[in-house]
């Protein structure tokens, strides 16, 4: 028998449109039109000359040609055109690709040829390294130049000269501000290709689709709890995951944008003492900033100030640091597969009343899925068998939603590996707790199995993170004869503290089973990626070689 609520209630564009986060953009610029959606320097831009350059990139964009299935890159630090170019790219119905600003030539221009581009946004800080990629890749798209009025000297390094045949401004001046953009054909058309780090080889290609765009743009709103006209500031850089899709986010609630081209004390604290900042993410690296930062770059704010983290969770120390100094942490985890933070340690306040160790126990865990995130669990990656619930039985971190990236661009064989047995393989290892709450112990390939015995790096690193001294750590896998692997620790120092191998090796034995105890400990600058995250690539590297 036929289901009634299926007959003669069809999908009709009166009643069916795909998602995007587009149209909130739209939506900010009809009802503020007058709201200031950037701060940059001096440059104040309103949400209706948002919309209006927006339409004006991608009537520029159209006119040279560019449309659905087509990539257009950018190589921006947090700057409008960034913000811009979110919308405006795929208004176009092309592909957005964030270039991460610290790679080198080689991999840029790998990424320029797997990614076809066709259109290249560079600034003129990074135009020496694109000219180099340039020259080793074999596409040839069109080069534009951004040179920031508001900052042309203030940035890690200088300007380089121009490569490009046209001028940012000049482009987008170039374009009609009444481009027809209509909705993408489908939201499961591609909105953003981001790579990954490629530390065993070439980087993949993570495909994003409009519809999981515009969910995490929604659930950003919620689980970081952002108001009507909040003051987001971008210490987070946008190329990492499309910044977490907040650029599209601040758009659902007509929040303000405020730029910065780097990370540094003094200009966060200046910003939101003086634009009344209420939002920012970013790694551990940007907490310490905060924390150790001199009183002379300090600035007292009145307001609440949430701070985002998806890292390891910060230690005990550096949570009260940061609740001193005026902000609240949220602790998030995710990966680029899914959109940036998909997990978020949902806080109880009864939890407030236990003891110091339970508190940082639960402090300690990743948390419980997105809103927009239809399931999270702890599998065997054998079977597909859920882990029982015990906070113990360790398995592999899987996901399933809407906002898992729609696969690996041009790379069949590591998407269905990715997604075998129709759950996203995360590669991070974890429990799942009695109340559902997951809580990672290590990735993968970072396990240390000495003797048999499995040792969590993460667990060495949370009994590092408790001594006084320590400012950031990391331990590492290093061959042994007899045990196989052993633990190594790489220590960094907080200003005006030290500590002896032996003080540090003492501390951890207070601390942990004698066998997790690092045998070496080693005092030394702890590499990290642009985006704050530990390299633990290159200390296997050097462990190997010790």
């Amino acid at each position: 028998m036929p289901n009634p609520y299926d007959q003669n209630l069809d999908r009709r564009a009166a009643n069916h449109q795909p998602l995007t986060p587009i149209s909130y953009l739209e939506r900010a610029a009809r009802a503020f039109p007058d709201h200031t959606a950037i701060i940059h320097g001096a440059m104040r831009v309103s949400y209706r000359d948002f919309w209006r350059r927006s339409l004006q990139l991608a009537s520029a964009l159209a006119r040279h040609g560019i449309g659905k299935g087509d990539t257009v890159t950018v190589m921006l630090s947090n700057t409008p055109p960034m913000l811009e170019a979110h919308f405006g790219v795929p208004m176009t119905k092309a592909v957005l690709h964030s270039l991460n600003t610290r790679l080198d030539a080689a991999v840029i221009a790998f990424q320029l040829d797997h990614a076809d581009t066709k259109v290249l946004i560079v600034d003129r800080e990074f135009s020496g390294v694109i000219r180099e990629a340039l020259s080793l890749a074999a596409v040839r798209p069109l080069v534009i130049d951004y040179e920031d009025s508001q900052y042309p000297d203030d940035a890690p390094y200088p300007q380089g000269e121009r490569i490009g045949t046209r001028f940012y401004e000049e482009f987008v001046a170039s374009g009609d501000s009444d481009f027809p953009w209509s909705m993408p054909d489908d939201e499961w058309d591609a909105i953003s290709l981001n790579y990954t780090s490629g530390t065993t080889g070439n980087p993949k290609g993570v495909v994003y689709h409009h519809r999981g765009a515009a969910l995490m743009a929604y659930t950003n709103t919620i689980h970081a709890s952002m108001g009507k006209h909040c003051v987001y500031l971008w210490t987070l850089p946008m190329f990492h995951c499309n910044g977490w899709c907040f650029p599209w986010t601040l758009a659902v609630q007509a929040g303000t944008h405020v730029c910065l081209r780097w990370v540094r004390p003094k200009p966060i604290y200046d910003a939101i003492a003086d634009h009344g900042v209420t939002h920012l993410c970013g790694a551990p690296i940007v907490m310490a900033t905060l924390i150790n930062a001199a009183d002379a770059d300090r600035r007292d704010f009145p307001q609440a100030v949430t701070f985002s983290t998806a890292a390891a969770p910060p230690p005990e120390a550096v949570l009260s640091g940061m609740a001193d100094a005026g902000f609240g942490v949220t602790h998030l985890y995710g990966l680029t597969e899914t959109y940036g933070p998909a997990v978020v340690n949902e806080w109880h306040t009864e939890w407030e009343g236990l003891d110091k160790a339970a508190r940082t126990a639960r402090k300690a865990r990743q948390g419980v899925r997105y809103a927009a995130l239809e399931d999270l669990t702890v599998m065997n990656p054998e079977t597909m068998e859920r882990t029982p619930a015990d906070g113990a039985t360790i398995g592999e971190v899987m996901f399933r939603g809407n906002i898992v990236m729609k696969g690996y661009l041009k790379n069949e064989t590591a998407t269905d590996e990715a997604f075998r047995g129709g759950w996203f393989h995360s590669g991070d290892l974890g429990v799942m707790h009695p109340d559902g709450y997951i809580q990672l112990k290590d990735r993968s390939k970072d396990i240390i199995i000495s003797g048999g015995e499995n040792i969590s790096s993460i667990e060495v690193e949370d009994a590092l993170y408790k001594h006084p001294a320590v400012a950031s750590c990391a331990v590492v896998a290093r061959p042994d004869e007899k045990w196989g692997e052993t633990p190594v620790a790489y220590v960094e120092f907080k200003p005006g503290k030290s500590a002896t191998e032996e003080e540090i090796v003492s501390h951890c034995r207070t601390l942990l089973a004698r066998f997790k105890v690092p045998k070496a400990v080693i005092f030394a600058e702890i590499p990290k990626t642009s985006t704050g995250k530990i390299q633990k690539f290159r200390l296997r590297e050097l462990a190997r070689g010790s």
